[in-house]
């Protein structure tokens, strides 16, 4: 069984992009199965720093071939701005990239569209990134949408065009956002496509001869299992599944193929935008989690809200994903605080000293849980100069154990710093 996913298993911004770039030097084919460019990941290899929000990893490999799976919504510009990045720095992929034609195509008026929603709600807004994510999977599910494969015939396009302008325009004007013009609308899609036309091919053959032919396959999901529109916390989630069941419908590999799910997880919390945040610090140590974590978000630039590890979510999304192994990242953040705390569960107030979870309830209901915590030891050294993990302090090892036992998943491996080299296989107990 050739194929394995890597998967955020908490709000996203989990570092899940140094594990992929990690797994995908030996992988014939690295995927991307769900999302858009709302999310970004930042990988540091030999040739540097990258920051991208819609190619896979796999992309500094020669003989990888990179694949986006029809479950991505694409941003035109997005796409041809990282294939011109990459050619520039020596990395040219457009001949070992795959683009399905069946992706939807985020167009102009979706973020306008998510931009009118969120202001609408005020003080409820979501929190979305206004990358158009939300309105192009609604018109991608109520068979409004514009596929890539539309794009290939400029009639087709307008014709479609015409339909989703008449719509839409009606919404921007009574909101106040001028209307736009069907045909600057038709020419400037034609010429970003123009810039990608040629990797728009279907991957499903090539992958299905790569799998059958037991060649490695790795999957890297965009944002986290708690973003899942049906899972997470919604209606503060993402627009697309999340979780490790999305690949067959995002890309067209079947379960049966799938040899190990890794979730990813900080050694703590964080979020960005709106949505409950049980174990959230608002200074002390939340703020050194924010300082020396870089808490800042790739694609919006917003800090991100931090707080202590949340175990009972951590076990949630792996009973939900199956995960086979747990990556804990970001160690080295916690190595300054002198005691830790991490969260075991959650008492709400109409359920007295009962112990509760997150399943058992929506948003609202966790938004009045109070965590129970159980209380660690810090280590107060440095880990960064570790590169076994038994070279790791007492504490800082017990913390990891203590991690996989709670969520009933081996830990495999940990890093201490955004290096390649700064990842710590975990021996098994």
């Amino acid at each position: 069984m050739p194929v394995t996913i890597i998967l955020g298993a908490q709000w996203g911004d989990e570092a899940k992009g140094k594990i992929a770039d990690l797994l995908s030097g030996d992988a014939a084919v690295v995927a991307r199965f769900n999302g858009g460019d709302n999310a970004g990941h930042t990988v540091i290899n030999s040739y540097g720093e990258f920051k991208l929000r819609l190619l896979p990893n796999g992309f500094a490999s020669p003989e990888t071939r990179c694949v986006i799976g029809p479950g991505v919504a694409i941003n035109l510009q997005t796409l041809a701005d990282e294939i011109a990045m990459l050619g520039e720095r020596g990395l040219p992929i457009r001949e070992r990239l795959w683009v399905s034609p069946r992706c939807h195509v985020v167009m102009p008026y979706h973020p306008l569209l998510e931009a009118i929603y969120e202001d609408a709600k005020g003080a409820a807004k979501t929190g979305t990134t206004r990358r158009g994510m939300g309105p192009v999977y609604a018109d991608k599910v109520s068979y409004n949408g514009i596929r890539l494969a539309d794009l290939m015939d400029r009639n087709v396009l307008a014709e479609k065009l015409r339909v989703q302008l008449a719509v839409k325009n009606s919404i921007l004007e009574a909101f106040g956002t001028p209307a736009l013009d069907l045909h600057v609308v038709l020419d400037e899609i034609q010429d970003k496509f123009n810039q990608i036309r040629e990797v728009v091919r279907e991957p499903f053959g090539m992958l299905q001869d790569t799998l059958m032919a037991s060649k490695q396959v790795v999957l890297e999901g965009a944002q986290a299992a708690l973003l899942d529109t049906d899972w997470g916390t919604y209606p503060y989630s993402t627009a697309s599944t999340t979780l490790a069941g999305g690949i067959t419908a995002g890309l067209g590999i079947a379960p049966r193929w799938i040899e190990r799910v890794i979730g990813v997880s900080k050694a703590y919390q964080t979020r960005v935008g709106s949505g409950p945040f049980p174990t959230e610090l608002t200074g002390g140590p939340g703020e050194v989690m924010l300082k020396r974590g870089q808490e800042y978000g790739t694609v919006t630039g917003r800090p991100r809200r931090c707080g202590w590890l949340d175990l009972d979510l951590l076990r949630f999304t792996a009973q939900l994903n199956g995960f086979t192994e747990l990556a804990l990242t970001k160690l080295d953040v916690l190595d300054s605080l002198e005691e830790l705390q991490i969260g075991v569960g959650y008492r709400h107030p109409e359920l007295g000293e009962a112990v509760v979870h997150y399943w058992q309830g929506d948003a609202r209901w966790l938004e009045r849980c109070e965590p129970v915590y159980e209380a660690k030891s810090g280590w107060l050294q440095s880990t960064a100069e570790a590169r076994r993990f038994d070279e790791l302090p007492a504490s800082a090892q017990a913390y990891i154990r203590r991690v996989e036992a709670f969520v009933g998943t081996p830990i495999s491996m940990v890093s201490v710093g955004p290096e390649r080299s700064e990842i710590l296989p975990v021996p098994v107990l």
